[in-house]
């Protein structure tokens, strides 16, 4: 039977699992490296610990009424997208809430988990951990990895001729930028289109001489600002949309989904992304159109080779006197820690049982936690995957045997290893995924058993946000302010604007009584189709 759990790291993931093996009467001790809680959200100028952090002018990409924890809203007057000193502001307000400092150890390194002599009946580990030169060893009955997926950067130097044997300006990756001032005067060239590649290319632009923007991807661009002004997540991520998008045909959503990207403005224009693409990316960033169209950073093709201090292109083009070539190509994640038995199974997040389980262990007490790229929060995921590995230590969640989940794994995996500069290709859809996980936690929301039930609040779940507060309102760990803050979300993403109240039309809130009424045989239609014809994955033993 599972007591003793050890949670690894104290970000966001850790928390979550040190607050859900209380709640499961389980006893936690999370071991931290660094001397405060917060993982990747707790900025520091420095890069000399080697410890990963967001840069200085961060923005989150999710809203904070999506990025939540299901039974923790952020405080009202926060607004919609958090800069990192109130994301971190957050998670001390979690902790505090619940208690969970208590059970965390400061500056204590994980240096190995190796199963116990005896795992094969008792499925313990035990863990060696290191603190002020002084070494322990430890049995736990459990283990939880939360380091997540930003540990090593990924810098593929061999993809570039030349940039070690000819090129003489600098070089470094996007986890030893910090701001601007360093760039100030110079040619930069960034390579990578992701998140953080278009992100600096922007904040670049403002003291750079002139920005280079290289990549190799079909790379769709959108606002965190959608219809009415909106975070984008709020008005996208419903459950309405993700079934309209699995009824129809995948070419017709595809299609879908490209015109409403290039509504914003032509992509085939500005050399971004072609609608005729199999293969793309999408990135959140409001100014990066602009920063083309006005020429502050010039979009490039692949880099061919290096010279002394030029970079020719694979197109024939070359860009002169380049002083710093800025590497936004990601991170590899690793567990130094785990023996190699364990280590050397996990490729990526699919050769884990749900993104979470190694399969190949005879008893499921190692668990990883956060190793997902969603199409959403990934606060709101890991906290999901957390109460669902609780619940199984805790003897309420069933697995299958693993066979039968070393046989799911298999169907999963590609044939041919991805590259990590592809892990975009990884990404899941948040409330497929979710979904699933919460499924097998006892917890998913029943949209047709509340349309009898609570019919306002089933068409709030379906038709608004999908926001982790539905996944509180039945099961194990429900909470009773859950229908309170799904039907005051819009309310609560508003109210950080009311710093000047104008007038407002005294029709809009009867205007949307009367689209719920209209929504009303929809929604009934859509839970029959849900209950008839379940998505893959959604049951609870699916596996």
């Amino acid at each position: 039977m599972v007591r003793r759990v050890a949670v690894i790291g104290a970000g966001a993931a850790g928390l979550a699992s040190v607050k859900c093996c209380l709640e499961e009467g389980l006893e936690p001790t999370c071991f931290e490296s660094s001397e405060d809680i917060g993982g990747l959200w707790r900025y520091t100028d420095s890069t000399d610990d080697g410890r990963v952090t967001v840069y200085r002018s961060v923005i989150s990409n999710t809203s904070k009424e999506m990025s939540c924890f299901s039974d923790f809203p952020f405080p009202e007057d926060f607004p919609s997208y958090l800069p990192h000193s109130l994301v971190l502001e957050y998670l001390r307000m979690y902790a505090r809430r619940f208690d969970l400092l208590r059970h965390v150890r400061f500056q204590t390194t994980v240096l190995s988990v190796r199963k116990r002599p005896d795992f094969l009946t008792s499925g313990r580990w035990e863990v060696v951990t290191e603190c002020s030169g002084v070494r322990e060893s430890h049995v736990f009955d459990a283990v939880m990895v939360c380091t997540g997926h930003y540990q090593e950067p990924y810098l593929p130097l061999a993809a570039f001729p030349g940039i070690e044997s000819h090129f003489k300006g600098q070089r470094l990756h996007s986890r030893e930028y910090r701001d601007v001032q360093a760039f100030r005067g110079k040619r930069v060239l960034v390579v990578g289109i992701g998140n953080t590649g278009g992100d600096l290319s922007v904040e670049l632009s403002h003291v750079a001489a002139k920005v280079f923007l290289s990549t190799r991807s079909n790379t769709w661009v959108m606002s965190r600002v959608s219809h009415h002004g909106f975070p984008l997540d709020m008005v996208g991520t419903t459950r309405f949309n993700f079934l309209l998008e699995w009824l129809l045909p995948s070419a017709l959503t595809r299609r879908i989904k490209f015109r409403k990207f290039n509504s914003w403005f032509n992509h085939t224009n500005y050399g971004l992304a072609s609608s005729k693409s199999s293969k793309f990316k999408v990135i959140i960033n409001e100014e990066l159109p602009f920063c083309l169209l006005s020429g502050t950073v010039v979009l490039k093709p692949n880099v061919k080779e290096f010279t002394e201090s030029a970079a020719v292109f694979e197109d024939g083009t070359t860009e002169e006197n380049i002083d710093v070539v800025l590497f936004a190509t990601g991170y590899n994640f690793s567990f130094p820690f785990l023996e190699e038995s364990v280590r050397g199974a996990i490729e990526d997040n699919r050769s884990l049982y749900n993104c979470v389980f190694p399969p190949q262990l005879e008893k499921p007490t190692l668990a990883i936690i956060g190793l997902i790229q969603l199409m959403g929060s990934i606060i709101a995921g890991s906290e999901m995957q957390a109460r669902w590995v609780t619940g199984v230590f805790a003897g309420w969640n069933k697995l299958p045997p693993p066979s039968r989940m070393m046989a799911e794994v298999l169907k999963r995996k590609p044939p041919v290893k991805r590259n990590p500069f592809e892990r975009e290709n990884l990404k899941m859809s948040f409330i497929g995924y979710v979904d699933k996980i919460a499924a097998c936690a006892g917890v998913k929301p029943s949209v047709s058993r509340l349309l009898l039930t609570d019919p306002r609040l089933a068409l709030a779940i379906f038709f608004g946000p999908c926001s982790p507060y539905q996944y509180r309102l039945v099961g194990r760990g429900s909470w009773s302010g859950a229908r309170a803050a799904i039907l005051s979300q819009w309310q609560r993403a508003l109210k950080p604007l009311r710093t000047r109240v104008l007038a407002d039309s005294a029709g809009s809130s009867w205007a949307w009584c009367w689209l719920c009424l209209l929504a009303l045989p929809a929604a009934l239609i859509a839970g029959l189709l849900l209950s008839k014809y379940p998505q893959p994955g959604w049951s609870p033993r699916a596996g």
